[in-house]
């Protein structure tokens, strides 16, 4: 009879995996909306911070695909979909990967 392998009775948890805190297309084109339109559309992470779309300044922040984006602007991320990536881009603004 072959030995059977023991399995954890707990789950796995993964040390290495790497928590980003998650912000939506349609989020971002709110603070678009209204931002000053004489203000540069640079959506930053500290800006994103200032607005209330992330709480913690120490995460890295990814942006998702879900919803429009309406108006362009330099949207700076630690990470982004790739759907997210041609939204923004197709709505004329650009995109720029900050290391963490």
């Amino acid at each position: 009879m072959p030995l059977q392998r023991r399995v954890p009775k707990r789950g796995f948890t993964n040390v290495f995996r790497k928590e980003y805190q998650i912000v939506n297309l349609s989020a971002l084109s709110r603070v678009l909306e209204k931002s000053e339109a004489s203000a540069e559309n640079v959506i930053s992470p500290q800006r994103m911070r200032e607005t209330g779309l992330i709480s913690k300044a120490d995460l890295p922040v990814k942006i998702l695909g879900d919803g429009e984006m309406k108006g362009n602007a330099l949207v700076q991320a630690n990470a982004f979909s790739q759907k997210a990536k041609e939204k923004i881009e197709a709505a004329g603004g650009k995109v720029e990967v900050i290391k963490c």
